[in-house]
């Protein structure tokens, strides 16, 4: 992809080294990336170019549109990512009219003003650092829920250094001195150091970070009596390139955001404490609650900001007296949240997204078929089509001028290995689920006369060889005989994606979660290496899903996730709830319209009152 990133970069804040970050992430992986910003020395390797994006007056927010404008067409820019408000609403203003769609990763919480709710600059898919933020937005800044992918900046963790022990011991405050952080440092240097340094005589006290020189005047008062006081063992670093180097050398990290996440994932302890809260030492117990929160920087909600000095006192000293070092298993798991490979994956799924959603912002009908036998079966389900009448359904579908493609073909366009020229004009998904071996007999020679394709969802457990998930739950139900592997290979041998649906057919929001996804895990393991197919898309058993079993299955590698009659307006509002429309015996002309209708979705919802 063709990447542009905008940022205000008047001094190298996390947001910019994030933005550095995945630029150079995604440069490794052979896509060309861009970055205007007020500096044009960021250490990047991408084409940088230089303007006041931090200046808000209105004729220079003029001039940064007109060079981004200028910019996104002479490079046949794809994608634009903004990376502060001021970057957004310049992005937004300069990709007006045309088909480039803009992300903003939003990295702190916005001001409640009037213009935030009626203004959305913020683009068509907005990224949350943290849970907290992303419930800000849907709560107070009221966005839309199915734009914001809440996801972590990503971390390149260098190799691990081992800890000094030999050394004295030592406590560091790292972050800004300046606004928020400013005044909690000044709080730490009048209320928490000045005990910790009388009671631990071997103590050493680290003030690391940039913008030094505006530390609240109650700041530099209390840290000019400390110098005086302790001499030596206070030690004013102020900005610095070795902040790995100093982690290795100190006992416990006094920080919050980025800082926090490199000390936990280098092994060093953290007190959690940023501009909205105290989070505490952070455990394997409380690390989810402080990650929520990007370890105290941002509330959820409005709320006062208050921090009990006292507690965090104690709590250093209780650490000091008996320093511990950081469990694996969390390092682990910060080293694996915040890896910045799987981030920077993540950003550029979410970019292929937006781009979709731009390019195709109807609904595209996904419908659902089960059985196709020769006359109907003697069931209480009504999970069939007959042959003859699954042969009206195509010719509706050629008469209305469909095509069908798979999400195999989907993601194809969305990653931009194919045109989006090419993407057609009335795409239609057509998915048959489970297998039966009337697929086969009926359903394949079917679409072959019509040179369609389709989306098989199969079970991973090839020795399951009829639907005995029926039959275990009604022993009146009929029998119905899926295909052998040999006939699943010819679909395969024709085109077909295959997609995943489980290995034995549970409802699984009934299984305890490691059973379950291991059912989703292994599915698709199964069918990839027995097929040797690549499988992109999972089929929920009887739509049965929930948060956790979403999470499962795009953690599993599945692109997308089909449901049953539930799901987002547009296939890109959640590709892990995607919208199937369940097709029936009797269905009409009549029907068929509507089901296909780019109305229907947002119907169906109005008729069911959801």
């Amino acid at each position: 992809m063709r990447i542009l990133h905008v940022l205000s970069a008047e001094f190298f804040a996390g947001s910019a080294a994030y933005a550095v970050a995945l630029a150079e992430a995604h440069r490794a992986q052979g896509h060309a990336v861009w970055l205007v910003s007020d500096s044009d020395q960021l250490p990047t390797g991408a084409r940088q170019l230089k303007t006041a994006i931090s200046n808000r007056r209105y004729g220079q927010r003029l001039r940064n549109a007109r060079l981004i404008r200028q910019l996104v067409r002479t490079e046949q820019i794809d994608v634009v990512h903004a990376h502060s408000r001021a970057a957004s609403w310049v992005s937004y203003a300069a990709l007006r009219g045309l088909r480039v769609p803009l992300v903003s990763t939003v990295h702190g919480r916005q001001h409640l003003h009037t213009s935030t709710s009626l203004f959305d600059i913020y683009g068509g898919k907005v990224i949350a650092i943290c849970a907290n933020l992303k419930t800000h937005l849907v709560e107070e800044v009221r966005m839309a829920p199915t734009k914001i992918v809440a996801l972590p900046n990503g971390v390149a963790f260098g190799p691990e250094v081992a800890s000094e022990t030999s050394g004295p011991p030592r406590i560091a405050f790292i972050g800004r001195f300046n606004g928020g952080k400013g005044e909690r440092a000044a709080a730490l240097l009048q209320q928490v150091f000045p005990p910790l340094l009388a009671e631990f005589p071997a103590l050493r006290l680290a003030l690391i970070g940039g913008e030094l020189e505006h530390l609240p005047t109650a700041g530099e008062q209390a840290l000019a009596q400390l110098q005086a006081q302790f001499g030596e063992r206070v030690e004013v670093v102020g900005f610095t390139d070795d902040v790995a180097g100093w982690l290795a050398r100190t006992t416990l990290t006094i920080g919050a955001g980025r800082v926090a996440i490199e000390a936990l994932g280098a092994g060093h302890a953290v007190l959690a404490l940023g501009e909205a809260s105290y989070a505490g030492l952070v455990t394997e117990v409380n690390f989810e609650e402080a990650a929520a929160s990007n370890f105290g920087d941002i509330s959820a909600r409005v709320a006062p900001s208050d921090v009990d000095f006292g507690a965090l006192l104690a709590d250093a000293r209780a650490f000091l007296a008996q320093p511990q070092a950081v469990p694996g298993a969390l390092q682990a798991r910060v080293r694996a949240h915040y890896s910045l490979a799987r981030v920077a994956a993540e950003v550029l799924a979410v970019y292929q997204s937006a781009r979709m959603k731009k390019a195709l912002p109807g609904f595209l009908p996904v419908l659902m078929y089960h059985k196709i036998p020769d006359a109907p079966p003697a069931t209480k389900h009504q999970i069939f089509v007959t042959k003859d009448n699954f042969a009206q359904h195509l010719a509706f579908f050629k008469s209305r001028n469909f095509t069908p493609i798979t999400f195999a073909d989907y993601l194809q366009f969305a990653r931009g290995e194919r045109p989006l020229a090419e993407f057609p004009a009335r795409p239609l998904v057509l998915t048959f689920d489970d297998g039966y071996r009337d697929n086969y007999t009926n359903l394949l020679p079917l679409m072959r006369q019509h040179g369609y394709r389709g989306v098989l969802y199969l079970l991973g457990d090839f020795a399951v060889r009829y639907n005995q998930w029926d039959l275990a739950a009604d022993p009146t139900e009929p029998r119905a005989d899926l295909m052998d592997e040999a006939q699943k290979h010819a679909f395969v041998a024709a085109g077909w994606e295959i997609g995943a649906h489980t290995m034995s057919h549970p409802h699984l929001p009934a299984l305890p979660l490691p059973e379950a996804t291991a059912e989703i895990q292994r599915s698709k393991a199964s069918l990839e290496t027995t097929l040797r197919t690549e499988v992109v898309s999972f089929a929920y058993p009887y739509g049965d899903l929930n948060g956790d079993l979403k999470a499962a299955v795009h953690a599993a590698g599945f692109a997308f996730g089909v449901a049953t009659d539930t799901g987002g307006l547009h296939l890109e509002d959640d590709r892990q709830q995607v919208f199937r429309v369940n097709m029936f015996p009797h269905e009409t002309t009549g029907s068929l319209f509507k089901k296909t209708s780019p109305w229907y979705r947002q119907y169906y919802r109005w008729k069911r009152g959801k």
